[in-house]
């Protein structure tokens, strides 16, 4: 019987968790901050860690207490929504306690939440997790709500033993430099997954075929890659668009999409992609599209990278880290269509060798078990 997150029937002895993780949206629901956290969670715990993760319920239909791939996931109920954040009166509570049980804290920021959990009397050590500064749309409430979240940040990570970041390029322009730069900090690239080995089974013509993957949402500036695309004339040209519009948190764009792919059926809205309907999409695509406005790193971009498709990104902190690490692709300026489309047309043509050396670059650089290692060791120090 499912007696919710975090209780102990009388008599049971208290379980002893290696880490506590703490993160707002955790899986089922796909984002790169949630798939980081899923990643290394269920990584540690393939590897022999007890590892437990708290999160909202943020869908009423699932359970308030499972275990997933080995980890003990906690969801606390929901009350309301505003934009993309959740209102859960006992998330942090429910961390807390949790986290007594435990070695190390780890919270995956930005967190409204994270102040009040790590406050003064939290005896265990933290280690956050920054993944990017809050980006909302414009609005007096997104306003308030990006003051709140950025200070409740700030205190966080004053707080902690130890802080990860994507990379040093997305921690030295963040709003949070004048703490990040102060802190305890690693840089770990976000984990990514060898997708090697798809068939092209979205592959509809033998033009060119351009990719996008992720959520279908403002901040990845899909308008600019559907205004890039209009400007390709070529009749066997392909746009694939894949990522969930269904359960992303604070809207979706996908009307706009329909209505570009009603007008023009070179366009494919291919909706949620999952295992080895991810790694279809990267073997039928010849270079992958990431045209957000704001962005921290890009599982979906490395990913590509590491099946040898190149990226198009836009010039942002964190976001170009890949492309620039690499050399594998081409960086834009942000909301500039023309630019991007002129990038995308050049990356296509690129030979096998080319694709061959970069991908090497990119695997060498973002596996999944060098970035498991540098965690588990950053976590290891601080239990120590």
């Amino acid at each position: 019987m499912d007696r919710g997150p975090g209780l102990d029937l009388p008599g049971e002895l208290p379980v002893t968790y290696d880490v506590c993780i703490a993160v707002n949206y955790y899986a089922p629901y796909v984002s790169g901050l949630t798939e980081t956290a899923r990643i290394v969670a269920e990584g540690l715990a393939a590897r022999g860690w007890k590892v437990a993760v708290v999160a909202t319920r943020h869908d009423p239909q699932l359970p308030l207490r499972e275990n997933l791939n080995g980890v003990d996931v906690h969801r606390c109920p929901v009350i309301a929504s505003i934009g993309r954040g959740l209102v859960s009166p006992s998330f942090a509570r429910t961390v807390r306690r949790l986290s007594r049980r435990s070695r190390v804290l780890h919270l995956h920021l930005p967190m409204l939440e994270a102040g009040l959990i790590t406050g003064p009397r939290l005896k265990i050590p933290v280690v956050s997790t920054y993944h990017i500064d809050l980006w909302l749309p414009p609005g007096p409430v997104a306003r308030a709500a990006t003051a709140a979240v950025s200070v409740s940040s700030a205190v966080t990570l004053r707080r902690s033993a130890a802080v990860v970041v994507n990379s040093d390029d997305q921690a030295e322009h963040s709003r949070m430099w004048p703490t990040l730069r102060n802190a305890r900090r690693f840089a770990i690239a976000a984990p990514c997954l060898d997708r090697r080995g798809g068939s092209a089974a979205y592959r509809q013509t033998t033009g060119p075929h351009i990719g996008f993957l992720g959520r279908i949402v403002p901040d990845k500036g899909l308008p600019y890659l559907l205004d890039a695309f209009s400007g390709i004339d070529d009749p066997d040209a392909r746009l694939l668009v894949g990522g969930d519009y269904v359960t992303v948190a604070g809207g979706s764009v996908i009307e706009e999409i329909r209505e570009a792919a009603r007008q023009d059926p070179r366009i494919s809205i291919l909706g949620l992609l999952r295992g080895q309907e991810i790694a279809d999409f990267y073997a039928s695509i010849d270079v992958f599209a990431l045209p957000s406005v704001a962005e921290s790193f890009g599982i979906a971009q490395a990913e590509a990278m590491m099946c040898g498709v190149p990226s198009v990104t836009t010039d942002l902190p964190g976001g170009r880290y890949p492309v620039v690490a690499t050399g594998m692709g081409a960086v834009v300026p942000p909301r500039d269509p023309v630019a991007l489309r002129e990038a995308l047309l050049e990356t296509v043509s690129w030979d096998a060798a080319v694709r061959k050396d970069g991908a090497e670059r990119a695997r060498n650089l973002f596996g999944l078990e060098s970035c498991l290692d540098r965690y588990a060791a950053v976590l290891k120090e601080v239990q120590a």
